[in-house]
């Protein structure tokens, strides 16, 4: 059979090897009986962790670039996943065809460096090696790798040179699967599983050692490693090799397309990709546009965590025009807003409605953002009473990027940021007075700064629970409890739920949240609900949540699964 994609011709000695191992190929697993689910998210480290002091130079930097290539980006679509459950002519067809097609000759990490730093990016993480196995670097462990490839060069020093000369920290990702491996070994391609993975084998552990090894001791000092899997035993390796590694996924949380309810105390990375996909999608993309990206930022550092957002380069090394408006988007609301990004942490409420906080590390100035006013015109006041925030005799209050001073073409506009201290609240008349879009319709959060403040109020906590299955009742009963009614007599409770799509990916979380009715408590304690009407045999999530008079507060998302009986 005729391959439907051939390779042109090549100039390396993988290829040989490559059609030998495809002559060999077959779908056998090492794993006799059936397979036995894996949870590769992250789980609290047992041994050493991460240096307290770089981890705290990581919550600063705060916005991170994640980078999203490989040797199938030349096909626009996933990376990697379509190996799993390919017949055996596509998995040949894979490691066999795609490396001839890798040549990105307009490939300018200069480039790609100084936009970052232009947009504020602090750090980047760029993918090594994901699932598929193929390495982005001069590599001994194997064959498949950009250095066997028309392009022939490694990708990965001249990235790391070009980011560390605009002074942004270097973070790599690290797949401990590796499909080309398995398939060597002839181990069916699968994730999640038992037996796929280093743990599970010595020699695959063996092999991955000695990529890390390249790694952490060819490119330098390396700030951050993110393990998209199982990390036992590589986690210490890591630290031996550079000891002053923080390591992302694989120690802290890495929620992956969604932001967690509350603000963790710990510190938190979320990963967030500008479309649907990690890599560039050639067609069927849906882009977020500039100002849903700048919202999930502002709302990530709020709840005292970093954001690290995806690009996924073009097969000929270029920056997707859509995905470049976007990082230009953001790097002119970072340029008149950045100091409210990076250095900070979260106030003592994460939100008063559209309006969003941090502070700085001293106590001593917040920052409210402003969201969801796309329509305020250049010159007009808006006023905005800040109920968490109280002013001092000390209090400044100001617009990030404006002068105070005057308005263009309009000089009968004094926008003057004033503000008085009343028993309802911290009132502020705020001014739009900084034309950055010619048609002044710029639909992007303004940043007011407030220095020497104290916390007004204290917000009321909530704790999710549990979930269990109420035969009598033929419902789901939820359990939460309030743990704190912040600076009032009475605030309502309630849960929020919804269907987990699909398995275990976590970018599949898109379902909108449900809300139950809420009931009125007056003192802290455990509250429960009884939610029926549920899918059976489906995974669902839940959290609790406390109503505020100013806001809500929200649990942590648990998950919980529907048995076969009616639910």
């Amino acid at each position: 059979m005729a391959d439907a994609l051939t390779a042109p011709a090549l100039s390396y000695d993988a290829k040989a090897m490559m059609k030998a191992a495809a002559l060999t190929f077959a779908i056998v697993s090492l794993v006799a009986a059936a397979p036995q689910f894996v949870d590769t998210a992250a789980k609290p480290h047992t041994g050493r962790t991460n240096d307290a002091a770089a981890v705290e130079l990581f919550r600063d930097r705060g916005l991170g670039l994640f980078i999203h290539w490989g040797v199938d980006g030349t096909l626009g679509g996933v990376i990697s996943h379509s190996l799993v459950g390919a017949s055996p002519d596509y998995v040949q067809r894979f490691f066999e065809a795609l490396p001839g097609y890798f040549n990105p000759d307009r490939y300018q990490p200069e480039d790609w460096a100084r936009l970052a730093r232009l947009a504020g990016f602090r750090y980047v993480v760029f993918t090594a090696k994901h699932h598929a196995g193929f390495c982005m670097w001069d590599t001994r462990t194997t064959d498949f790798s950009v250095m066997h490839t028309p392009y022939g060069k490694d990708v990965l020093a001249p990235l790391v040179a070009a980011f560390r000369k605009q002074g942004i920290a270097i973070g790599l990702y690290f797949s401990p699967d590796d499909f080309w491996w398995l398939y060597q070994h002839h181990i069916t391609i699968n994730r999640h599983v038992a037996g796929v993975y280093p743990q599970d084998i010595p020699e695959l552990m063996d092999y991955t050692k000695r990529q890390l090894k390249e790694l952490l001791t060819n490119y330098g000092s390396i700030d951050y490693l993110f393990f998209d899997g199982p990390a036992e035993q590589l986690t210490d390796f890591a630290w031996q090799l550079q000891p002053n590694l923080v390591i992302t996924r694989g120690v802290m949380e890495t929620p992956e397309q969604y932001t967690p309810g509350v603000a963790l105390a710990e510190a938190w990375e979320g990963n967030l990709t500008m479309g649907t996909e990690w890599p560039w999608k050639a067609t069927n993309e849906r882009y977020k546009s500039g100002t849903e990206l700048i919202d999930t930022l502002i709302e990530t550092r709020a709840k005292g965590g970093n954001l690290l957002l995806n690009i996924g380069p073009k097969p000929n090394g270029t920056i997707p025009d859509e995905q470049d408006a976007r990082l230009r988007e953001i790097a002119l609301w970072n340029f008149v807003n950045g100091e409210a990004i990076r250095d900070v942490r979260p106030w003592v409420v994460t939100n008063e409605n559209n309006v969003w906080f941090t502070k700085t590390k001293d106590q001593q100035t917040v920052y409210a953002f402003i969201t969801h006013e796309e329509h305020w015109r250049l010159g007009d006041a808006k006023p905005v009473v800040l109920r968490s925030v109280k002013a001092t005799s000390e209090t400044t209050v100001s617009v990030l990027g404006q002068s105070d001073a005057i308005v263009e073409y309009k000089p009968e506009v004094k926008p003057k940021t004033t503000f008085t201290q009343g028993s309802s609240g911290l009132h502020i008349t705020v001014y739009r007075a900084q034309r950055l879009y010619t048609d002044r319709s710029w639909p992007n959060p303004i940043v007011v700064k407030l220095t020497h403040v104290e916390p007004a109020m204290y917000p009321p906590q909530v704790t999710t629970l549990r979930a269990e299955w109420n035969p009598a009742a033929a419902a789901e009963t939820l359990h939460g409890s309030l743990t704190n009614l912040g600076n009032v007599e009475e605030v309502k409770v309630g849960f929020q739920f919804r269907l987990k799509k699909g398995g275990t990916d976590l970018s599949e979380r898109t379902e909108p949240w449900t809300d139950v009715p809420t009931t009125a408590r007056t003192a802290t304690g455990e509250f429960e609900y009884l939610l029926s009407g549920l899918a059976a045999n489906r995974d669902y999530e839940f959290r609790a949540m406390v109503q505020h008079p100013l806001l809500t507060n929200y649990g942590q998302e648990k998950t919980f699964r529907t048995s076969d009986t009616p639910r």
